[in-house]
Formats: C-alpha cells, sequence, structure tokens
C-alpha cells in the first residue's frame, strides 16, 4: 500500500509541482538532462487487455512513476540484504516484493484485482484468496496487543529493541530532551 502515497503513475498534478519547483526526482542533481522534459518519455506500467504492460508515457506527467520506481529498487535492495542474512541462517525461505498491480486503490490498477504475482482476478477469486496474502483483522488484533506503552523513564516498550548506541555516539541513558515542570 505504500505504493499508492506516490499517487497516479501519470499526473498532471505531478508535473505542475514539478514545472513550479516543490516537486523533483530522487537525486535529481545526478539526472543527466535538460531536467525540463518537455519533450522526454518515461516507461509506465499500464493496463492493457487486461494485462500489464510497459508504455511510455510523457516523463513530465510521469514522474510519480519514476519515483515509485526508484522507491522500489531500494526496497529490492533492502530486501535483498535481508535474504542474505536469512539464507546465512540455513532457513530456506526468501522475501519478495508484490507485482505493482497487487492491492492498489489509486492509479492504473485500482480498479482491478491482482496477486501478488501479478495475475489478473475476478472478483470473486481475489475475495477468496485476499486472506492468504493480506493480514486479516485477527493479525492487526495481534498486533495492537503487542503495542504496550511503557511509562517507566528510561525503559523501553516490549515491542521496540534499544539501540546499540544513542544518537551522535551518545550513551544510551542521554538525556536529549529535558522537561522541566
Amino acid at each position: 500500500m505504500s505504493l499508492d502515497l506516490f499517487g497516479s503513475e501519470v499526473s498532471t498534478n505531478a508535473a505542475n509541482a514539478y514545472a513550479a519547483g516543490p516537486k523533483g526526482r530522487f537525486y535529481e542533481e545526478r539526472i543527466q538532462d535538460d531536467h525540463r522534459l518537455v519533450d522526454d518519455t518515461y516507461p509506465v506500467l499500464k493496463l492493457v487487455d487486461k494485462r500489464t504492460a510497459v508504455v511510455l508515457a510523457p516523463a513530465l506527467v510521469s514522474l510519480n512513476m519514476r519515483l515509485r520506481d526508484d522507491y522500489v529498487r531500494d526496497c529490492e535492495a533492502g530486501i535483498a540484504r535481508w535474504n542474505r542474512i536469512i539464507a546465512a541462517t540455513g532457513v530456506d525461505f526468501r522475501l519478495r516484493l508484490p507485482h505493482l498491480a497487487f492491492n492498489c486503490t489509486i492509479g492504473e490498477f485500482a480498479q482491478v484485482q491482482a496477486s501478488p504475482d501479478g495475475e489478473m482476478l475476478t472478483t470473486e477469486e481475489w475475495t477468496r484468496r485476499c486472506r492468504d496474502w493480506l493480514p486479516s483483522p485477527a493479525d492487526g488484533e495481534y498486533v495492537q496487543s503487542l503495542m504496550r506503552m511503557e511509562p517507566t523513564p528510561d525503559a523501553y516498550a516490549c515491542w521496540i529493541a534499544p539501540p546499540k548506541r544513542g544518537s551522535d555516539n551518545q550513551p544510551g541513558d542521554f538525556e536529549y530532551v529535558r522537561l522541566e515542570a
């Protein structure tokens, strides 16, 4: 669902924000183009005849897709690190990202149901299988049950691992914020 936060793959709002200045691309200063994007294109994942296809779209209106692609690449790098750690323990398991069309509520794939592998499903298939892939209400209740407040100063909640060291290499009990009555 974090991919929905990037907005629709093709967006005139994103183009207007980029042209006005508050929106940019990841590492904008490293990109070797004219930074106006008037004549450039960018590959966008679209739904064509009930299948996903890559279509070239104007780069200026495809900024959300570009940012999302950069985010996905960053997530893939993190998952690759986690998979190396898992493999080193001898556990036969691999994490992977779902297809970009999976569980979308915004953009090109908001009106379709897709499996984590990108298979287009009927509404009935989705309803029958979605609990195999998504957390259930019971899962949410369990997570909430773990999150208990810790009112003791210098103690960490049971669901938070204490850091190995404090910020800026300060000791763990360093008084970062002083509250005065």
